[in-house]
């Protein structure tokens, strides 16, 4: 059967009009959503456009005010998560739900760890086994004894989609399952799906990789501000169309760049080595936009880690506007006017109990501080400004940041390192799991930033965001720096023909 055309079929899942109501914020109005068994039903938005809150309602995380779940047609009730797991829902959420102190195996069997014969004992090995059969659908070779705090982000996301599909689920619901994972990653992610599929599992896809959505659904429904907007086959849509029912305009161009004038230098790095990376040279200028690429462990969140004094570097030199810097720490980075917007903005970024205002000025307390008290009434004003500037949807500055989407998450991160007045600004996969409306107005920031003189590094997996955003991108591969390519001259055989070791006759912009 072509994809994008749908069988007949009595729905396994309907949610109707499902309403949910925080202080302050309609999260969800009546809205309607169903899914098919065997069908990748793609549920779009932008951040919080309540598509997590719909699922956590799925899931039994969060109890719907009012509203109607079905499934084969038969009214159910879910007071828990647990509920929603015997009922055959499973969930992968954006925010990872694992135990930084487990092994891989414990967090894939967890709450359903085998134990040996009538004993209280788990059995170990067996759970082992398991667990490696699940790694093992997914294409990965992740050791089960590994412990998960040591893992990448890459494969963290691993282990929480392996925790999935351990259990045998009839709906399978995936919040931004890729926003982590590397081009082979995804293909055997995609694998998966189709398997699931065969098996008449039905999957809800959350994504704001647009291509992903047509590449994998069956059929997509937009949601936005918490209404339901537009449900449609995959196949009778266009990108165009997706950002125009997500966003409620039409947006000129996904990329938006100015033309910039490259000014004087305000980083170079000099023969740097540290653990992977080796002999990295490298300039950056006011007034543009240097990209950052490589595969998963080429070295680019490591050599951000020891430009913000996270990391140690082993040799080398590091000359922040003419003047020799080495950081021994972030603080002292603050404190020269370095900034980094973490890949990981939840756990590294952000402390997820405090509120959006103590976020904001949490790296710039001595501009709040009068004596040994902070300045309650200028850290609003700082929190009110910022959140104003960047449009960040919160009912309050006293709301916790835990509370908020994914995309004004970020912005909050944002607006903490904006209130340092950083000299150099690096920005670490500033956009996964952020919506194409978000997007646009972090490019525009971004853009913004470079004009106003600031430096400005982005690393990223995504390419196409490299090509629109970049003035010139430096590639990584194996922790060596392998070229560094004009806006001109940057296409996405050439970055991936150094990011894999291979050589060009032009690597330098």
């Amino acid at each position: 059967m072509k994809r994008g055309s749908i069988k007949t079929v009595t729905s396994l899942l309907q949610m109707q009009n499902i309403r949910k109501q925080y202080p302050g914020v309609l999260a969800l109005s009546d809205v309607n959503f169903d899914l098919r068994a065997g069908e990748v039903h793609c549920l779009l938005g932008e951040n919080g456009a309540g598509k997590s809150t719909l699922m956590k309602v799925l899931s039994g995380a969060i109890k719907k005010d009012s509203g109607t779940i079905l499934i084969d047609g038969k009214e159910v009730e879910f007071h828990s998560p647990a509920d929603s797991q015997k009922a055959g829902i499973g969930m992968i959420y954006q925010d990872f739900k694992l135990v930084p102190e487990l092994t891989v195996a414990e967090n894939i069997l967890l709450g359903n760890e085998p134990t040996k014969g009538k004993s209280p004992f788990v059995d170990f090995k067996k759970m082992n086994e398991i667990a490696r059969t699940s790694l093992t659908q997914l294409g990965e070779e992740i050791p089960t004894t590994a412990i998960v705090s040591s893992l990448s982000v890459a494969q963290r996301q691993i282990v929480e989609i392996a925790k999935a599909i351990s259990k045998k689920v009839r709906i399978l619901a995936m919040d931004e399952p890729s926003a982590a994972l590397t081009e082979n990653e995804l293909k055997n992610l995609f694998a998966v799906i189709k398997k699931l599929k065969q098996d008449s599992v039905g999957i809800i896809y959350i994504s704001h990789r647009l291509e992903e959505i047509f590449e994998i659904g069956d059929r997509l429904t937009v949601l936005r501000d918490g209404k339901y907007i537009h449900s449609c086959n995959v196949a009778e849509s266009d990108r165009r169309s997706l950002v125009r029912w997500m966003v409620g305009r039409e947006l000129e161009q996904e990329y938006p760049k100015i033309e910039l004038k490259r000014g004087e230098e305000i980083l170079r790095i000099e023969n740097l080595n540290a653990g992977i990376l080796k002999d990295i040279n490298l300039n950056v200028y006011r007034g543009e936009i240097l990209g950052f690429s490589g595969l998963v462990g080429a070295g680019r969140s490591e050599f951000a880690r020891v430009i913000f004094g996270a990391d140690r570097k082993e040799s080398g030199f590091i000359y922040l506007e003419g003047k020799e810097i080495y950081p021994k720490s972030p603080r002292e980075a603050i404190d020269l006017g370095i900034g980094l917007l973490t890949e990981d903005r939840n756990k590294y970024g952000l402390i997820m109990q405090m509120n959006v205002r103590e976020n904001i000025s949490l790296s710039n307390l001595h501009d709040v501080v009068k004596g040994f008290f902070i300045n309650r009434s200028k850290e609003n004003s700082v929190a009110d400004k910022f959140t104003n500037d960047l449009r960040i949807k919160t009912p309050s500055i006293e709301q916790e940041v835990e509370n908020l989407s994914g995309g004004n998450r970020q912005k909050v991160v944002l607006a903490r390192w904006l209130f340092t007045k950083s000299k150099l600004l690096i920005f670490d996969e500033p956009t996964v799991g952020i919506d194409v409306g978000v997007k646009y107005e972090i490019y525009n920031l971004i853009n913004q930033l470079a004009k106003d003189g600031v430096g400005v590094i982005v690393i990223s997996s995504d390419l196409p965001e490299l090509l629109g955003i970049s003035d010139r991108i430096a590639v990584m591969c194996e922790g060596k720096l392998t070229g560094v390519l004009s806006r001109s001259e940057a296409t996405q055989e050439k970055i991936m023909t150094l990011a894999t070791g291979g050589n060009l006759e032009a690597t330098h912009g």
